[in-house]
Parts: C-alpha cells; structure tokens; sequence
C-alpha cells in the first residue's frame, strides 16, 4: 500500500483543499485521523463532497473532538485521550492520502506530537505552504524538523497567492522540490477539483 501525508505549515493553509485536488488526481483514498472540531461539516465531508471519482474511499476518523482547538486540549474537553497506537492506518489497496490536524509539531496528548504519526506511519510528506507573513520561517522551520527526524519530503506545494521572492528563497534554502503552485480559487466546487486534479495528475503520476 502505497500512503503520503498532507501536512501544513501552520493551521489554515489550504492542506485540506490540496487533498481534496490529490485525492481526485490520483483517485485515493482519504483518511483524517483526528478531526478537532466542525463535526457537522468535517474535512472529511468536504474532500467527499469534491470528488468526483467513485473509486476514493473516505475513512472514518479515529477521533471526532467537539472543539476547534489543538487536539491534545480538544480531547481533554472531551475527557479523552489521544492514544497513537489506536491511530493505526487504515487497510486499503489503494492509494491512502492521509491529513494531519494541524502542523508537524501539534500536541497530540501530554507526550506525542503529530510528527510522532509519521515516524509511526512510515510515511512521507507533501508540505503545504502559503504566502503570509511569517510564513517562511514556518516553512523552513517545517522543513527542518522533518530532516531532523529523517522523515522523507517529497515536496512542497505552494497554495493561494503568488510570492515569486518567497517562494524561491524556500525552495534554494532548502532544496526541496516544488511539486505545484495551486492558485486561490474565489468559489471552491467539483469542477474546481476536478481542473486542478486534470493538471497536477501529469505534473505529479510518479509520486504514486
């Protein structure tokens, strides 16, 4: 079984819409371990409801928290505990793209960290990164901790607005591979997916 992970730079940089296009490009199954709030219209709802293929396969989360919050808070709301070893990836033949809640270094419980997952999941990367500011710093230090712990990246995709000098500063810093520059969409629908999935589908058939 074949299985990459969507992480993001920070909270709110479009990971879950780069999964939804990869999801459609590749027709892979999708698996969000740990969703943290929004249960009425989960990310998992949103990547099923973006999809065309009929061959996606979406995967029940393991943990369903209340609060929009870290998880490792979230979960104390909900007078749980985040255990990994429940987070075991789900059995498929197909393709698993699997979302992380949150960036790298988000607290899972007391002693566990998301980055933790990927040693667990022998899983390699796609970082999703956005243009804001700060946000070379959160790439590069995204980048570096997934050295530190040898964890394999296979690239970053660059999501929503153009920043030519960012962009090139992160990628000849850290010499990772530019998979793709998705622009932002104004209205987010199927054939938005479907468009984007069209073209990264050549760009990216030898990831999978």
């Amino acid at each position: 079984m074949k299985r990459i992970v969507i992480a993001g730079i920070g909270t709110g940089v479009g990971k879950t819409f780069i999964a939804a296009i990869l999801t459609e490009a590749w027709e892979a199954d999708y698996w969000k371990p740990i969703q943290s709030g929004n249960l009425a219209a989960t990310d998992t709802d949103f990547v099923k409801e973006h999809v065309s293929n009929e061959k996606s396969f979406f995967h029940p989360e393991a943990y369903r928290l209340t609060e929009p919050m870290s998880p490792h808070v979230a979960a104390k709301i909900d007078e749980l505990e985040i255990d990994s070893r429940k987070l075991s990836v789900p059995a498929t033949t197909r393709p698993l793209l699997i979302e992380l809640a949150g960036g790298l270094m988000v607290p899972l419980n007391d002693s566990e960290l998301n980055i933790d997952l990927l040693i667990q999941w022998n899983a390699p990367v796609i970082l999703v990164s956005q243009n804001y500011l700060g946000s070379i710093n959160h790439t590069l230090l995204s980048v570096e901790i997934l050295k530190i712990r040898k964890i394999k990246l296979m690239g970053i995709i660059f999501n929503g607005l153009r920043s030519r000098s960012t962009e090139d500063f992160i990628l000849k810093y850290t010499g990772v591979s530019c998979l793709a520059k998705v622009d932002q969409a104004a209205q987010v629908n199927k054939e938005i997916i479907r468009q984007y999935a069209a073209t990264l589908k050549a760009e990216l058939k030898n990831l999978f």
